[in-house]
């Protein structure tokens, strides 16, 4: 179904949000505020600046940007303030769950020495997990019921804020930061960690909890391995070394096929098209929002609200349902008996239907939680073959076959090849819209493309699948995303934070870097100058970096209806914001 910019600014003027939170111990709020801020957020900076009331329009000169000393050495020290390690206590904290602290290992695997101390230290239980994991559902949600951090060997950096967890994609952004800071050791740690999960915990995870055994997040290991390993030989060209990565490449490149085989499995393959989709092997609503668990009341209180809004994400259902009645919700809705989000999902004679819960599930692994591209809150993101997955995964196909080459593998290199092909012409059969001249999501249970634009319609020129004359269409759709502030994530006002007014890095990022790929740099600098002065200016007057951004007033004051509101650190904005540093750096022109 197709939402409508009238029913997405009815969310925004009627639904409410009442911003409960589920109370933690007090030891707890005392580590998180570990987690949440820098130890030198809070300085007074002296630099003066502009305001940004009204930053400037596409149509006038680039913003100068401002003084960026303080931004700077604030990014460079955040790598450590962000970092965490199985040795410190603020590790374990976690801001989404009211749970004690709870470390779990693999099946079978030693109790580092270090974790002993941890336990003595932290005063916090460590257990090991039921199964080994070969694949994701090995063990079930309900065979690890209380929530815990799953174990990784290396230092790893963290986003910030309610997220001290490393995350699957936003570690591609702090690892692309992190390669700008010369940390090479701390990038390279981040991958491997990512091998562990692999080998582990059955695929690159959502982050590394428990309550995250059932998903990934948007495909990128082979980018960061691509970019770790041109790191490690720009620093040390010798035969030596490029021996030595070229054996690290190697064993990467088993883990990059397997990454890549789960997503080709059963459970993302987008029917009959030949592309994939986002899904979660989990049921019911997501563990991990317990810290503003009326999320899902304010979904059934809009759709009540409005009844001209079809959806299938509504079932009658009493308030306490006798034993027969728990046991048809627990198949048709969710299990209120070992899940208490579940449990307070309720209001006006409804629950949520299982079928949403799955699309809210699946929309969490694509990243972008929460907006209405896939209809409303997103509940239909598993009927959906996605531009930005299917993109991410022929860049993985490309990657794939010269990691192959490079290996001296011919014909895996071509048979990479071919897939990367086959992908391509398959994004063209079902997303490429020629007569608007974008890409769009495609709905394979109706088999009609969606309307919704979204900027991820630069994804197929940030991985290569668009074709030049594709290209220069989207350029021509960038004043439609396009604000002073930045790009906005959509064309959509939903009150949601992955839709206008709002900006974020990755998209910013995946946009500027695409334009310049197919030669539209006037545009990307134009993007990348809004953006990083959205940022450097927030920053000058509060001290900190956050998770997104309102880029129609250039600021971060980021107003939301639903879910939790904005994040402070934070690990992909301060990455993107040294490589678009770099890209207006890189692409200035020289006086003549």
């Amino acid at each position: 179904m197709t939402v409508h910019v009238s029913r997405a600014k009815a969310f925004a003027t009627h639904s409410k949000w009442p911003g409960k939170k589920l109370l933690a111990h007090a030891w707890f709020l005392a580590l998180l505020t570990l987690v949440a801020l820098p130890p030198f957020a809070c300085q007074k900076l002296r630099a003066q600046v502009p305001s940004v009331d009204h930053p400037p329009g596409p149509g006038t000169a680039l913003p100068s940007p401002p003084k960026t000393e303080n931004i700077d050495i604030y990014i460079h020290r955040g790598w450590d303030t962000l970092s965490r390690s199985m040795a410190e206590c603020k590790t374990l904290v976690d801001p989404k769950v009211n749970a004690a602290p709870l470390l779990y290992l693999p099946l079978g695997a030693p109790t580092p020495p270090e974790l002993l101390r941890l336990r003595s230290q932290c005063k916090i239980r460590i257990a090991h997990l039921p199964h080994r994991i070969e694949h994701l559902g090995d063990v079930k949600e309900s065979e690890v019921p209380q929530p815990g951090l799953l174990y990784l060997p290396y230092r790893y950096v963290v986003p910030g804020g309610r997220f001290n967890e490393m995350f699957g994609w936003d570690s591609y952004f702090i690892i692309l930061g992190l390669l700008r800071d010369g940390r090479v050791e701390l990038a390279r740690g981040m991958v491997e960690n990512f091998f562990y999960e692999i080998e582990n915990y059955g695929a690159v995870l959502n982050a590394n909890r428990t309550y995250f055994l059932t998903r990934s997040q948007p495909p990128l290991l082979s980018s960061m391995i691509r970019a770790v390993y041109d790191a490690e030989v720009s620093r040390d060209a010798s035969p030596a070394n490029l021996a030595r990565q070229n054996q690290w490449l190697a064993r990467a490149y088993g883990y990059a096929r397997r990454d890549h085989d789960f997503w080709l499995g059963t459970i993302h393959r987008a029917g009959d098209t030949g592309l994939a989709r986002y899904f979660d092997i989990g049921e019911g609503p997501v563990p991990d929002i317990a810290d503003h668990s009326s999320y899902y009341i304010d979904v059934i209180n809009w759709l009540v609200a409005h009844p001209d809004v079809h959806t299938n994400y509504l079932i009658a259902a009493p308030q306490t349902p006798s034993p027969a009645e728990q046991a048809t919700l627990a198949e048709t809705s969710c299990d209120a008996l070992h899940s208490v989000v579940c449990a307070l999902a309720y209001a006006h004679g409804y629950r949520l239907t299982r079928d949403f819960y799955k699309g809210d599930r699946a929309v969490r692994e694509s990243g972008f939680d929460i907006s209405f591209r896939f209809d409303p809150f997103s509940g239909s993101t598993h009927h959906y073959a996605a531009v930005g997955l299917n993109s991410l995964l022929y860049k993985y196909e490309r990657d794939l076959a010269d990691f192959a080459g490079m290996l001296h593998h011919p014909e895996q290199a071509a048979q990479w090849k071919r897939e990367a092909g086959a992908r391509r012409e398959t994004i063209n059969k079902y997303l490429w819209n020629p007569g608007k001249g974008m890409f769009f999501d495609y709905d394979f249970t109706t088999g009609k493309q969606s309307t919704y634009v979204f900027a991820t319609i630069f994804y197929p020129l940030w991985t290569g699948v668009a074709t030049a004359q594709q290209a220069a269409a989207v350029d021509k759709n960038l004043a439609l995303l396009n604000r002073p502030g930045g790009l906005a994530s959509s064309t959509y006002a939903s009150g949601l934070q992955w839709d206008l007014p709002f900006g974020w890095a990755p998209l910013n990022w995946f946009a500027a870097d695409g334009l310049v790929k197919y030669g539209y740099v006037s545009d990307a600098r134009r993007v990348a100058a809004e953006f990083t002065h959205t940022i450097s200016t927030s920053f000058q007057k509060e001290g900190t970096i956050h998770e997104k951004y309102n880029v129609e007033t250039g600021s971060s004051n980021v107003d939301l209806i639903a879910g939790y509101q904005n994040v402070v650190g934070f690990g992909w904005t301060n990455a993107v914001y040294v490589e678009m540093e770099h890209l207006l750096q890189s692409t200035a022109r020289k006086p003549q």
